[in-house]
């Protein structure tokens, strides 16, 4: 089969791609270019997993970033495990056809437990002092050992959280390239989340406009592809850059939790003079993950009252009830009695409590998995609390000194948000991106990302230069 290599570029949308990204522009010149059309939901995990079996997330099962578990009557976020996701994958078919072939899968996510040959995905440390160390997780497991030997620790406080920069892309696509000079895989699939960070603080520029924060990034993940592109060719490889999702400009956050409150929907625990969500005890409740929102009921008699209460909510386009989930492919039984999706402006926040002064001990954190729903203002420090800084350089000197710490400094304000994404309806402009060096339709669904990249893998071999 064809070498070829993925490279998911995390928000990248054509009306990013200009002065900014010289390569990726020249590059793109004389290649074959599409849009995909946005899926709901246009998430990280539901994408990635449609991309890889070519199918929705009513078959795949992950219909959004996390979902509530029933059973265990919990929240469940971020979890890792493949077995998660329905489905054969595109590798699992190409090896059938080709005993040869293999797969090197690179921080796309589910990524433990996977059938990938090579594999490497964040996994911190938690030891038993409720500390939190950098580290990542591999396949297989001395692959670990091999990259942080050669590139450091994988750095975990850049890829997500306040400190977020271009080094744990550029990482991750030192790490790639690392594995393929190792092993050689067919297919590579590399995740390059960079743009992911500042779209969502500082928002999307609009024609003409330049917003520097933005700018800079852009140049560094152009630097990135430049270096991870020009050495792929070299290999022979047949490169595709794609993304999941564009990211547009918002600045309404609803707090859908704090409505169903008001209606008597949320329950809490007191723990300490603050409130801690109780999901399995609360008639109704929304997990909210960006623009997207699965409101679970466990009381059916507040059924029509909740949905009567959504649809009247300023801020909410749409309801979907089990019958709307079907067109739009995200009818799983994981998937809330209730899908809601925010209008162009407006995104979900998790946020249950009237007073801040209440809010759960780990709202102040990077806390992905205890949080019931999606939380975009990790990347913030409190800029309400004047010495934010010396307090968060005290906790790095606690930790350094191997004392117990907590990064208590992430914002409660939600107005600082100013990108975000999930729905669908977007304009064009912002739809994520397909170049690649195949012929393909103008526009294709989600489900189609699968055929384009198969056909790339069985396309006749380039040759080596």
């Amino acid at each position: 089969m064809q070498k070829t290599v993925v490279l998911d570029v995390v928000g990248l949308s054509y009306s990013l791609i200009g002065e900014h990204t010289p390569f990726l522009k020249q590059w793109m010149e004389s290649r074959n270019r599409a849009t995909i059309d946005p899926m709901l939901p246009a998430l990280t995990t539901s994408v990635q997993s449609t991309y890889v079996t070519g199918k929705w997330p009513s078959e795949t099962g992950i219909v959004g970033n996390g979902w509530y578990d029933r059973t265990d009557a919990e929240v469940k976020m971020w979890k890792q495990s493949n077995k998660l996701v329905s489905g054969e994958k595109i590798w699992e078919r190409a090896r059938r056809e080709d005993p040869s072939f293999t797969v090197s899968k690179m921080f796309w996510w589910y990524n433990m437990y996977s059938s990938a040959d090579y594999s490497a995905t964040p996994r911190p440390q938690y030891p038993s002092d409720g500390i939190k160390l950098p580290d990542c997780y591999t396949q297989p497991a001395d692959l670990r050992d091999r990259l942080q030997q050669e590139l450091g620790t994988f750095p975990l406080f850049h890829f997500w959280g306040p400190q977020t920069t271009i080094k744990s892309s550029r990482w991750i696509a030192d790490a790639s390239m690392l594995v393929d000079k190792w092993h050689d895989p067919t297919l590579t699939l590399i995740y390059l989340p960079h743009l992911d960070y500042c779209l969502q603080k500082f928002g999307a520029p609009t024609a003409g406009q330049t917003i520097p924060n933005v700018a800079s990034d852009l140049r560094e993940i152009d630097d990135v592809c430049r270096d991870l592109i020009q050495y792929y060719e070299q290999k022979g490889a047949d490169v595709i850059v794609l993304s999941e999702y564009g990211i547009t400009n918002v600045s309404r956050p609803v707090h859908l939790n704090r409505i169903l409150r008001d209606a008597g929907m949320i329950r809490y625990r007191e723990e300490r003079g603050l409130e801690l969500f109780d999901a399995g005890a609360s008639p109704a409740f929304a997990l909210s993950d960006h623009q997207v929102a699965h409101v679970y009921i466990n009381d059916p008699t507040v059924y029509e009252q909740v949905r009567t209460l959504l649809e009247k909510t300023p801020g909410v386009e749409r309801v979907l009830d089990r019958e709307q989930q079907k067109a739009e492919h995200i009818d799983h039984e994981r998937a809330g009695d209730l899908v809601v999706v925010a209008d162009a402006d407006s995104w979900f926040t998790y946020y249950y409590w009237l007073d801040d002064a209440r809010a759960p001990d780990f709202a102040r954190l990077v806390a992905i998995h205890q949080k019931p729903g999606y939380d975009p203002a990790e990347m913030f420090m409190d800029q309400t609390n004047p010495l934010i800084k010396l307090k968060a350089g005290y906790k790095l000197g606690r930790k350094m000194l191997g004392f117990r710490y907590l990064m208590n400094v992430i914002s409660l304000d939600a107005t600082l948000v100013k990108g975000s994404h999930g729905r669908t309806g977007t304009p064009p402009e912002y739809h994520p991106v397909f170049i690649s060096n195949h012929p393909t339709a103008k526009s294709l669904s989600a489900v189609e990302v699968y055929d384009q990249i198969w056909e790339t893998l069985t396309a006749p071999v380039i040759s080596q230069p």
